[in-house]
């Protein structure tokens, strides 16, 4: 991806060229496959799915909960899986009593459990509180995923699975989390409804 200048005005056609070709990246397939698998064998077992993320990262993993809690294209039974920045009251807790960086892995400490499945969002694989949080999960026995970008950070080298978005600004990274994490509940629902 090329850099880009933040500071110079740009017309529809170069916004769009700065998302030409971001989904047409080879590893993307297995990385999916893999958490896709994750989540199922986590579902069937009766466990559950924690989403962590900050700002808009913490809007996409609530977006995510909800495709898996609810519905996302076909009914069936509601999935255990749940965001763990849209509780205010515990977050603003957390984060006086004790500090930010901890708001994300003192709730998996709380309400994970061995084979749950804890999936952190960040756009630039640094963030310290998601960093803990998969920290926290991997000593609870849970599969830490990190969907991340701008290679990866200090989250990838925790998590169990990684999905790598591309190199470039938030917005580009987040975009492909969540193409990337709508197919993830596609093939979840799929595969928990008619088998693998």
């Amino acid at each position: 991806m090329t850099t880009v200048n933040l500071h110079e005005k740009r017309g529809f056609e170069e916004l769009l060229a700065d998302r030409r070709d971001i989904f047409d990246q080879p590893h993307y397939r297995a990385q999916v496959e893999a958490i896709a698998g994750a989540i199922v064998a986590a579902l069937r077992a009766g466990h559950r799915v924690l989403w962590c993320g900050n700002g808009g990262s913490a809007a996409e993993a609530a977006h995510m909960a909800a495709e898996l809690s609810g519905r996302f294209l076909r009914e069936r039974p509601g999935y255990a899986s749940e965001a763990l920045s849209v509780n205010t009251s515990t977050l603003t807790a957390i984060g006086n009593d004790y500090s930010y960086e901890v708001v994300f892995s003192r709730q998996v400490d709380a309400f994970a459990r061995p084979g749950d499945v804890v999936i952190g969002m960040t756009t630039s694989g640094g963030s310290r509180n998601i960093v803990l949080a998969l920290e926290a999960a991997k000593s609870k026995g849970a599969v830490a995923v990190a969907f991340t970008g701008n290679g990866g950070g200090a989250v990838a080298q925790v998590a169990d699975l990684v999905l790598l978005g591309p190199h470039g600004y938030a917005a580009i990274v987040q975009e492909v989390h969540q193409v990337m994490a709508h197919i993830v509940c596609d093939l979840v629902e799929q595969r928990m409804i008619f088998g693998d």
